[in-house]
C-alpha cells in the first residue's frame, strides 16, 4: 500500500518526538512492504520565524494532497509571554483545523498496567479505565466572534453552534459507542448556556435512532468530578470545543503521564495525528522528552487513515514492551532513564524483530 504522509514537526520538542515516531513508521512500512512517501512542512512558531505565517499556504497544500498528517506540537514562550503579539503559533493550529475541516478530536484514555502507581488516583480507581473523549473541534467559543470594547476594558468571546455541527459530532460519538461498550455520555451546561441547550435538544432527538446505545447527559462540572471519582464508568464522551479541551487534559493526567496519550483529529479532508501534550520548550533539544504519545499517534494513523489495524497493533505492542522492560524516558522511569532517541530506536527495533 502507498502511504503518503505530511510531516509537521512544529515547535519545541516537536521535531525530536516526530523523528522517533517516524522510526516506527519506517519500520512498519518495511516490515509490511508498504511504499512510504513523506514530506515535511512548516507550522507554528517555526513557520512564523521563517515566513511570518503559522500555517502557510504551502503547508496547507501539502496536507491536502497527503493521506495523513503526523504532527508534533505548537507553541513558543516568546509568544506566550506577549499577549499583544499580532501573530501567534496557536493561530496556525486553529487555521489547520478549520481549513482541513477537522471537526472532531478523538482522544483515547487508557491506563497502562506498568504505570498505574504513577497515577495521582488510587490503583483501584484507574485500573482498567478505558474510554474515548470526542471533542468538537471547529465550533464554539474558539471560533466565534471575539473582541474588545470600552477602550479595551471589556472583552467578549462568543460561543456559537449550529444544529448541523452538533449532529455530525454526535453521530460520530454514537458510531464509536456502537463499536465499544454501547454507552455515550453527552457533556454540556444546559442548565445555564443556550448553546448547551441546543446540544442536549439535538442529542435527545437523535438518541431514539440508537436504541442499543445507552445515552446519558451530564453537566460539565459533574463530568469533571466523575472523571476523577469513577473514570471506569465512562465509555465514549462527546462534548463541545472548550469543555472538551479542559476535560481531555484532565482525563489524560489519570494515566500517570501526559507523554503517553495520542489523538486523532478527523473531519472533511486529511486527518491529523498528534500527541496531546504541548511543545515543552524547556526540554527542546535535550533528548529527554517522552516520544511514546507521538509513536502511539502514528499507530492511530495506521488504523484510522489507512485502515491498517495489524500495523497499528504492532506499534502498540512495541510501546507496551518498552514500558514493561523499563526502557523509557525520565518522566516515567523507575530505574535508569533513557534518551528520547534511544526509546525511539528500541521501539523501532522491537517492531523489526517481531
Amino acid at each position: 500500500m502507498k502511504l503518503n504522509i505530511a510531516i509537521l514537526p512544529g515547535d519545541g520538542i516537536g521535531p525530536e518526538i516526530v523523528e522517533q515516531a517516524m522510526k516506527s513508521v519506517k519500520a512498519i512500512a518495511q516490515k509490511f512492504n508498504h511504499e512510504l512517501e513523506y514530506q515535511y512542512g512548516l507550522t507554528g512558531a517555526a513557520a512564523i520565524d521563517q515566513v511570518g505565517d503559522p500555517y502557510p499556504a504551502e503547508t496547507h497544500d501539502l496536507c491536502m494532497k497527503s493521506d495523513a498528517v503526523l504532527f508534533g506540537a505548537i507553541g513558543d514562550p516568546k509568544f506566550d509571554n506577549n499577549p499583544k503579539a499580532p501573530v501567534r503559533p496557536e493561530q496556525g493550529l486553529l487555521a489547520m483545523r478549520k481549513k482541513l475541516g477537522l471537526y472532531a478530536n478523538i482522544r483515547p484514555v487508557e491506563t497502562f498496567e506498568s504505570l498505574l502507581h504513577k497515577s495521582p488516583l488510587r490503583r483501584e480507581l484507574v485500573e482498567g479505565a478505558d474510554f474515548v473523549c470526542i471533542r468538537e473541534l471547529t465550533g464554539g467559543m474558539y471560533f466565534g466572534e471575539k473582541g474588545r470594547k470600552d477602550n479595551g476594558n471589556t472583552a467578549f468571546d462568543t460561543c456559537i453552534y449550529t444544529r448541523e455541527e452538533v449532529e455530525r459530532i454526535l453521530k460520530l460519538g454514537y458510531e464509536f459507542a456502537a463499536k465499544r461498550n454501547k454507552k455515550l455520555t453527552v457533556v454540556d451546561k444546559a442548565n445555564v448556556l443556550e448553546s448547551s441547550r441546543l446540544w442536549r435538544e439535538v442529542a435527545q432527538e437523535m438518541a431514539p435512532n440508537y436504541p442499543d446505545i445507552k445515552t446519558e447527559y451530564m453537566f460539565v462540572d459533574n463530568a469533571a468530578m466523575q472523571i476523577i471519582q469513577w473514570p471506569k464508568n465512562f465509555d465514549v464522551m462527546v462534548t463541545e470545543n472548550m469543555f472538551g479541551d479542559i476535560l481531555t487534559d484532565e482525563a489524560s493526567v489519570i494515566t500517570g503521564s501526559l507523554g503517553l496519550l495520542p489523538s486523532a483529529s478527523v473531519g472533511i479532508h486529511t486527518s491529523v495525528f498528534e500527541p496531546i501534550h504541548g511543545s515543552y520548550p524547556q526540554a527542546a533539544g535535550k533528548d529527554i522528552a517522552n516520544p511514546i504519545a507521538t509513536i502511539l499517534s502514528a499507530a492511530m494513523m495506521f488504523e484510522y487513515a489507512f485502515d491498517l489495524k495489524e500495523e497499528g497493533k504492532l506499534i502498540r505492542d512495541a510501546v507496551a514492551a518498552s514500558m514493561e522492560e523499563g526502557f523509557v524516558t525520565e518522566d516515567i522511569a523507575e530505574g535508569p532513564a533513557y534518551k528520547t532517541s534511544q526509546v525511539g530506536d528500541w521501539i523501532a527495533h522491537w517492531i523489526e524483530k517481531n
